[in-house]
């Protein structure tokens, strides 16, 4: 029992989910006890069901998701006096050493009474070279190998090395000023260039990199070494890319897919447009072969529209104005905002258009361009140089800007009801009052059928939106 239960968890009580974790999954095959699902789906005889799912078997939890099933249960707690909803923060135990030469070493001699850190004159520790880098059978660094360098003044040195975890607590520092000797970095670079703006990782990494970025960077502040208490100004985890049968990836589902081939078939363009066209960054989505092969054809229809269609002119005939400003403005937002997806879909949008218009500006064209090449930097660097003849790489051009007045609507659709339900819809100028709104949608021959005869409550205006006439 002792190589399952681990006293160091929690309180060290022991509690087991063998249902839905891993480790209890395993517990619980050896020693037969009852396997008892108590969230729905998966096929827990065959593995442990670790993702969200309606809860069964759990009383008046159940068809509840995970969230709400521990909002409502520390409702319960509270109500009945069991307990009290509470955070506790932990830093969870680092398993800090590997036995293995790849690593940064650890400035630690050992003697027979006692350790001892390195001096800072004899700092950084590098390692040895080795002729040969593998462990040893017993398990044992490689670094034992190396005697000359093991031994140090009656003492041995540590054989152990720090874990890829480590070098990637701190890296963000080191790239400000990579080439110093002297320090992490130059105080006045790390100042200018630190916390760092946005980091964007998956949600795995709360735990295993970025709670402990937070730890080396707390520390290193209160050394004085960094100015900046936080690593990070803003966080966002992506969402998983799930296999095509909505579960999450792995070789024994069968469902992984190699980015690799995909590259291969569809071009690095179609990859990334697909991948942010999914759907929200924040949200976990199923990989879908036909949404890739949709991805790879818009591509083609955008190469012809700049390549091939004929209809880039250097006269502006105003057709797209008010399409190619929208896009602008509406890639631009939500750029910032990272949503990614509903650009791509304005982009679309404005493809679309261009499609129908007899003519295309060649400036908008260039600024469309720019704009795809955020998402799709091979073609649209391709576009740009060889298509458009531009002399300098797209990665300097400035930024599109748009016009806010070319938006502004002269005309505004308004959706008259009565009662609530649809009964038409009428053009008027942006700005009416609501007198004007309400004579128009009177106006309606449906509105009219529909309030013959009864008697008018009230009448509700929604600028620039909605007349609902309310009648009995």
């Amino acid at each position: 029992i002792s190589d399952y239960v681990l006293a160091s968890y929690g309180t060290g009580a022991i509690m087991a989910v063998p249902a839905h974790d891993t480790r209890d999954w395993e517990f619980a095959k050896k020693f037969g006890i009852d396997i008892i699902p108590v969230l729905e789906g998966g096929d827990v005889t065959k593995e442990a069901y670790t993702e969200d799912g309606k809860h069964i078997n759990s009383d008046f939890l159940n068809g509840m998701g995970k969230q709400e099933a521990i909002d409502t249960m520390i409702a319960w707690l509270e109500e009945h006096k069991c307990g009290k909803k509470q955070i506790n923060y932990r830093l969870r135990e680092w398993i800090f050493a590997r036995q293995r030469y790849w690593g940064e070493p650890i400035p630690v001699v050992h003697y027979e009474d006692h350790d001892e850190v390195l001096p800072m004159e004899e700092l950084p520790l590098t390692l040895p070279e080795l002729e040969d880098y593998a462990p040893s059978k017993s398990g044992e660094s490689p670094l034992n190998k190396a005697v000359d360098w093991l031994n140090y003044k009656g003492g041995k040195r540590e054989t152990s090395t720090m874990p890829g975890s480590a070098g990637s607590s701190w890296y963000y520092m080191r790239y400000i000023d990579p080439k110093n000797k002297e320090a992490i970095g130059d105080k006045k670079l790390l100042e200018h260039w630190l916390p760092v703006d946005l980091y964007i990782g998956g949600s795995e990494h709360a735990v295993g990199h970025l709670l402990y970025s937070r730890f080396w960077n707390n520390y290193l502040y209160d050394k004085g070494v960094l100015g900046t208490k936080e690593p990070f100004q803003k966080l966002c985890h992506q969402g998983m890319i799930l296999g095509s049968n909505g579960e999450k990836m792995s070789k024994s589902r069968g469902n992984v897919i190699n980015p690799d081939d995909i590259v291969r078939d569809y071009g690095a363009d179609t990859l990334r447009i697909y991948e942010m066209f999914m759907g929200p960054l924040e949200a976990s989505k199923p990989w879908s072969e036909s949404g890739v092969d949709g991805s790879r054809k818009w591509l083609d229809r955008v190469y012809r529209l700049i390549a091939e269609s004929g209809k880039i002119v250097k006269e502006n005939d105003h057709s797209l104005d008010k399409v190619y400003h929208a896009t602008v403005k509406k890639v631009t937002n939500d750029i910032e905002t990272l949503g990614f997806n509903t650009a791509i879909s304005q982009m679309m949008i404005f493809v679309n258009e261009c499609y129908k218009a007899e003519t295309v500006y060649e400036e908008y064209a260039k600024g469309f361009v720019k704009l795809l090449s955020v998402f799709a930097p091979h073609l649209g660097e391709e576009m740009w140089q060889v298509v458009l003849k531009q002399e300098d790489t797209i990665a300097y051009a400035d930024w599109p800007t748009y016009d806010e007045s070319v938006l502004v609507e002269s005309e505004v659709e308004i959706i008259a009801q009565v009662n609530g339900k649809l009964r038409g819809k009428f053009l008027i100028a942006a700005g009416s009052n609501e007198d004007a709104l309400k004579e128009e949608a009177m106006k309606l021959p449906n509105v009219q059928a529909q309030i013959e005869g009864k008697t008018i409550c009230k009448i509700i205006v929604i600028k620039g939106r909605v007349v609902n006439i309310v009648v009995k």
